[in-house]
């Protein structure tokens, strides 16, 4: 799909050579729908779409993998259905694949999934390469705060995004760790050439901080979602992270 939103990037397997200069990616703005108003969730939907938000972020919990419950494949699909923009679907849960080929019948373009849940590489490998063959335009793998970067290491010529935690997963309204930071930096640092994206408690003063390290999707929940008027506000975000990664190719 060369020129799409969800085009391939090259995996980081053609892009690992260490100490290449800076590059200033495009910034993707996900506002995440856990923060949403779930009873008028098209209109949520429509207004941050009309407001300038690239991707949809959507958190999938199955109560297992985290303590908490949240959507599945049939209300990803009615999102689908009334929105522009791609789904990228987070899968908090034991077994990704499992579930990968109903989210992606549903409408995931984004499919990500725990490095937590796999016990060694060859099994990150096999998942990886299951959610593409369920059809997943993109595949991510995620990593919680206390998991070292290094888990994901031996992966990255499989995947297109890497999801890099800044809040422990299974709530919103959590507040940054800005240790996390470390991770995206070493990604950057390693020639990853895909997305990495961030989430949990970005903000004004945070997602700054996640453009300068590398990041290029950036999930926003109550900062965009609690905003009255959220069109100033993803463009206020944009600004900012724009501006530090600038700053940061430069330095």
């Amino acid at each position: 799909m060369p020129g799409s939103p969800l085009a391939r990037q090259p995996r980081s397997a053609t892009a690992q050579e260490k100490g290449t200069a800076p590059v200033t990616r495009p910034l993707r703005i996900a506002p995440s729908l856990l923060a949403c108003d779930f009873a008028r969730l098209a209109d949520e939907l429509a207004e941050v779409e009309a407001a300038g938000a690239d991707w949809h972020h959507v958190d999938v919990m199955d109560g297992h993998f985290v303590p908490n419950l949240t959507i599945g494949p049939a209300v990803v699909e009615r999102i689908k259905a009334v929105t522009a923009r791609p789904l990228d679907v987070h899968l908090m849960m034991k077994e990704p694949v499992r579930y990968a080929e109903a989210f992606v019948k549903a409408g995931a373009d984004v499919l990500t999934f725990h490095v937590e849940v796999c016990p060694d590489d060859a099994a990150a490998r096999a998942a990886a390469r299951a959610l593409r063959a369920a059809g997943a335009s993109k595949v991510g793998i995620a990593l919680n705060p206390d998991t070292p970067i290094e888990r994901v290491a031996g992966i990255l010529d499989e995947v297109e995004l890497v999801l890099v935690m800044s809040v422990f997963p299974g709530f919103g309204g959590q507040r940054f760790m800005p240790e996390v930071l470390a991770k995206t930096t070493w990604l950057r640092q390693r020639g990853y050439a895909g997305h990495v994206e961030m989430d949990g408690g970005l903000n004004q003063t945070t997602l700054p901080l996640c453009a300068a390290a590398g990041a290029d999707v950036l999930v926003v929940g109550s900062a965009i979602y609690g905003e009255r008027d959220r069109a100033r506000r993803i463009s206020e975000l944009r600004a900012a992270g724009e501006s530090a990664a600038r700053a940061a190719s430069k330095a």
